[in-house]
């Protein structure tokens, strides 16, 4: 089955692209990243804490498969609503290191919007360790979980 998440990650560079349209207007798409109750059902995790504003800070925790605290956290730098959102992302107790994420919304039309998300990694080496897991799939599942939550709320 094709994935309607693309992940383009170019060989030898330490960023990657993912881009995913969904059917639903623009502003909606945003609350998913914005409001902490929709976080929560989409990432299927629990918000410690979520500012959504310029310099805010955010706290995720999630169980893993075998019944451990992943806590996940970092700093919105920048927070233009129904456009933009640029933030830290680091994993507590992982190897992966702190990325930089700039969420970018597009409005397509009055009911349909694009993410285009641009993820940093502190080396080419932190990228492709990311990929060797099942990062694509992951990210594909929860974009498809936005696009079912939120079409309950349009």
């Amino acid at each position: 089955m094709e994935l309607k998440t693309k992940v383009n990650a170019l060989d030898g560079q330490q960023d990657l692209v993912i881009t995913r349209e969904f059917d639903l207007p623009v502003a909606l798409l945003f609350r998913a990243y914005v409001e902490a109750d929709i976080v929560e059902q989409w990432m299927g995790t629990k918000v410690i804490k979520l500012e959504s504003k310029k310099q805010g800070a955010y706290q995720f925790e999630t169980p893993d498969n075998k019944g451990n605290v992943i806590s996940f956290s970092g700093v919105i730098h920048d927070l233009q609503p129904n456009r933009k959102i640029s933030r830290t992302f680091e994993m507590e107790n992982k190897p992966y290191g702190v990325q930089l994420e700039v969420l970018e919304f597009q409005k397509l039309s009055e009911d349909k919007s694009k993410l285009v998300m641009h993820v940093i990694y502190e080396s080419v080496n932190q990228r492709d360790q990311i990929l060797k897991l099942p990062f694509a799939q992951g990210i594909n599942w929860a974009h498809n979980r936005i696009q079912d939550i939120l079409n309950k709320l349009k």
